[in-house]
């Protein structure tokens, strides 16, 4: 009993109350019951004193389906129209700049957290090279790591409500054929292409590789006729199970006092990135460079894999919204230790 309450336990509660979000969402309609049912249910069994652990080789795994579904979407007039992304694309690293700007201020001032966690903190990277680079820069790794969770669900909460209500975006759309109406040999196509891309990504070091390996030799496929379909709707509801899973399980063992500080000032902080979210799109769309769904999709500072979650459920542009997303966390993950000492230095002079 030991073992299991040390252990196993500890994977298989998040799985109970994950099943028991996607259920409430499903019985209230509310929206993405597969991606926000788990992240609220889990949230919630952190805040009741639940400890709970993600099954990391799984989630992973999980993940090379999303690569998999953006790159069948890969088209070669897609590709074509990615050469006209450069100006809006040019627009990411000033949004960055920006929000370190405003951000670090905030969290050192307003919080008084120490410059290393209020660096990293502000910057809207992926929540492990943030950790990784905020750790070892001599931040607080738990601090950064509920703050940066934070993000993810306030943005993701968020965003299926500003589809909707801006432009009636249907989330109820299954996000694919069902597995029962697929070719066989396509999906033996997309197991080749999750497990090669992710192998060879891994191989090579390639940043996101669950996701981008998967994505490059599915859109190789796509271009070439290989691959014609997206993952079945199964496959698709299943990542987005465990992605949202995995974002409720980083508040496992959140506190009181965390909930006060760290719980709070992420809130305060995602107001901020959504402001300044909303003044990025607005520049976007009004000088005619992108549609406005798609440009809050490319903008919006959430993960890699739960935008292309959104993305591909609304039908938006996406090679458009992962081309940005996958710029940012490349600017942020080269930048972020060089502006940090930056940073650093004119606090000191």
């Amino acid at each position: 009993m030991g073992f299991l309450g040390d252990g196993v336990l500890r994977y298989i509660t998040p799985f109970a109350f994950a099943l028991s979000g996607v259920w409430v969402f499903h019985v209230f309609e509310l929206p993405l019951p597969w991606l926000i049912g788990p992240i609220a249910a889990c949230l919630a069994a952190a805040l009741l004193g639940f400890r709970m652990r993600a099954i990391a080789p799984v989630n992973a795994a999980m993940r090379t389906i999303l690569g998999v579904a953006v790159g069948a979407t890969f088209t070669p007039a897609i590709l074509s129209s990615m050469a006209g992304m450069w100006l809006t694309l040019l627009l990411v690293p000033v949004m960055i700049c920006c929000v370190a700007a405003i951000g670090v201020p905030y969290f050192q001032k307003v919080w008084g957290y120490d410059f290393p966690t209020s660096y990293y903190s502000a910057m809207p990277g992926g929540l492990q090279d943030m950790l990784v680079f905020g750790e070892e820069a001599g931040g607080n790794p738990r601090t950064l790591s509920l703050i940066h969770a934070t993000r993810i669900l306030v943005i993701i909460t968020a965003l299926p409500f500003l589809l909707q209500s801006f432009w009636s975006a249907d989330l109820s759309t299954p996000p694919g054929a069902p597995l029962t109406a697929i070719d066989p040999g396509q999906l033996l196509v997309m197991v080749i292409c999750a497990a090669l891309g992710w192998y060879l990504a891994n191989l090579v070091g390639l940043l996101g590789a669950s996701i981008l390996g998967p994505m490059i030799c599915a859109g190789l496929a796509a271009v070439t006729g290989i691959l014609v379909v997206r993952p079945p709707a199964e496959a698709i509801w299943a990542a987005q199970f465990f992605i949202g899973m995995t974002v409720g399980v980083k508040y496992s063992g959140i506190t009181v006092n965390e909930v006060r500080r760290d719980l709070a000032a992420g809130l305060g902080y995602c107001v901020i990135l959504l402001l300044m979210t909303f003044v990025f799109v607005e520049i976007v769309y009004v000088t005619g460079l992108a549609p406005g769904r798609e440009a809050l999709l490319a903008f919006a500072p959430g993960g890699q894999a739960e935008m292309a979650v959104l993305a591909l459920i609304v039908g938006a542009d996406m090679a458009f919204v992962i081309a940005h997303h996958v710029f940012r966390i490349v600017v942020i993950i080269i930048g972020a230790p060089l502006f940090a000492r930056l940073f650093a230095e004119v606090k000191t002079d």
